[in-house]
């Protein structure tokens, strides 16, 4: 029988798509030159949005799609980028490659119809350790602080270096905050040759990168629903370490990021710095990795200035990348940040030694400090009503709440603070209830609201939701709970007073409350509860 199809009908059953994100789909010669059109679905994401605008300054043939419209897709179609709303199969029509996140499943349409037309479907990860090839890249990990610390990288570069230091590359999943007020995005092609990065842990796939410098902020277990386990969320950092071809610089302040350094290998660990505010007496074995210690750290009240020392060995602060020779001697580098909390202090200490290892005075590296505003949702004040400061922040794991918190404390020490919080993720709600209610604890009035599923569905959690953490706090916990967000943010903003805090905290779109809030303090000044 004749049909009048152009190509043979196939009757089998269809292999499944194999989207495993740790499988490098790259060969090592290739270059971003090779790529041909490349097509990114959900290409407003924030790390996805960076990787393809980085490609379209490269003069790549760049174009995108996601559900909705959003601020970085309107960037991007600014910049000349098309933008497709909706996910279907013509988008990715004559791709000759098609780049998923770990968002993206199999059955996705336009991965089925890559699938069917030969397209080159590649993880996000690949066009970032193809971006790498024929830079000194700095890749910096960790369950939190990745955005901050390489933001900060990139900002002391950006305004301390110079040469090839000058104008880094950088692809950092937020944006900054300029010195003007502006925000800055977070994608940037320099002409220089360093590219600074952030390196997802959260699906193994940092495990592809081969960076000259290799940080690592801390690795506190997060996402268990990948690894399943704290031993193997440790191993994949050990992994991801032993690719570095320069220097590893890792935070000793955490203990798991200390486990890891202690489970290098020896060659590995002959190139590590370690980092931390305890005395090198008492932070125990560093696996032969020499030691910047953060000294005489104190915080101003109010401004929230951030002082300390760097006690850097002498061969750290002459950028050596090797542990060869003895030390002569301690450098002390004085460093003041207008971002607040010991958190920063350790971000900050990260950020100039890898610019320091990378050519750069450090004294130099820690004068360009001072003008960091911070990234976009780190502590960033969002308004002031009646009396009543609105801070938003990115935090979303337990450890980052109670630092924020800590730095709250330490800020306004005689504010009542307020928190709004949206959980991300339902299994990383379920894994970590308590201690998220112990972080949210230390504030003074807690609402949690209903949980920002991302990449996951309420059906696979029946039993999780905001009530999953208010469930594990003591009698005595400030903690309410209200699943509504918008009736949260009223509610909160009713509760607060002239010479009060509110944080909106979270990694979803709780930022979105931040209007709310301001609108009902305005509306309500002056007025009795």
């Amino acid at each position: 029988m004749t049909t009048g199809a152009c190509f043979p009908v196939n009757e089998q059953t269809p292999q499944p798509i194999d989207l495993d994100p740790t499988i490098a789909r790259f060969a090592s010669a290739e270059r971003t030159a090779d790529l041909g059109r490349t097509h990114f679905i959900g290409i407003g994401g924030a790390g996805m949005s960076v990787l393809a605008e980085m490609l379209h300054q490269q003069g790549v043939d760049v174009d995108g799609s996601d559900m909705q419209p959003g601020a970085k897709t309107e960037r991007l179609v600014s910049l000349g980028i098309p933008v497709s709303i909706g996910q279907h199969e013509g988008n990715v029509r004559d791709a000759q490659v098609v780049v998923y996140s770990s968002a993206i499943k199999a059955d996705n349409p336009e991965i089925v119809a890559a699938a069917a037309q030969g397209s080159r479907i590649v993880h996000r990860s690949d066009i970032l350790a193809l971006l790498m090839h024929g830079r000194r890249a700095v890749t910096v990990a960790g369950a939190h602080g990745k955005t901050t610390t390489s933001s900060m990288l990139a900002h002391i570069l950006t305004h301390g270096g110079t040469g090839a230091l000058s104008d880094p590359s950088y692809a950092i999943g937020g944006s900054i905050q300029g010195p003007d007020g502006a925000m800055i995005d977070g994608g940037h092609a320099g002409a220089g040759d360093v590219l600074v990065a952030e390196a997802d842990e959260s699906d193994g796939s940092f495990a592809k990168y081969a960076p000259q410098i290799a940080i690592v902020t801390n690795a506190e277990p997060d996402h268990l629903d990948h690894y399943g386990d704290a031993e193997a969320y440790r191993a994949a950092f050990v992994d991801h370490l032993g690719h570095a071809r320069g220097a590893i610089v890792v935070c000793a302040d955490d203990a798991s990021a200390l486990a890891v350094l202690r489970q290098l290998d020896a060659a590995t660990a002959a190139h590590a710095i370690a980092y931390g505010t305890t005395s090198r007496e008492d932070v125990g074995e560093l696996n032969g990795a020499r030691y910047v210690h953060i000294a005489a750290e104190t915080e101003h009240a109010g401004d929230g200035a951030e002082s300390f020392t760097l006690d850097m060995p002498a061969s750290v602060a002459e950028g050596r990348m090797d542990a060869s020779g003895d030390d002569e001697g301690v450098v002390h580098v004085p460093v003041t940040l207008a971002v607040p909390g010991l958190h920063n202090a350790r971000n900050a200490t990260a950020a100039i030694v890898a610019a320091t290892l990378l050519g750069m005075d450090p004294h130099q590296a820690a004068e360009a400090v001072p003008t960091f505003l911070g990234a976009a949702r780190r502590f960033q004040i969002r308004a002031q009503v009646n009396g009543v400061t609105v801070v938003d922040d990115y935090a979303h794991h337990p450890t980052e709440i109670a630092a924020l918190l800590d730095a709250a404390r330490r800020r306004y020490p005689d504010a009542t603070i307020h928190v709004l919080f949206q959980p991300h993720l339902f299994s990383r709600t379920k894994f970590f209830a308590k201690e998220f209610a112990d972080a949210l604890g230390s504030a003074d009035d807690v609402i949690v609201t209903g949980v920002f599923p991302a990449r996951e569905r309420q059906q696979d959690f029946p039993d999780v939701g905001a009530a999953t953490i208010a469930d594990m706090a003591g009698a005595d916990a400030p903690i309410d709970v209200e699943e509504r967000m918008e009736t949260a943010a009223q509610m909160i903003a009713m509760r607060a007073k002239p010479g009060d805090v509110v944080f909106t905290v979270g990694a979803g779109d709780i930022t979105k409350m931040v209007p709310v809030i301001a609108h009902v303090l305005e509306a309500h000044a002056g007025k009795d509860d």
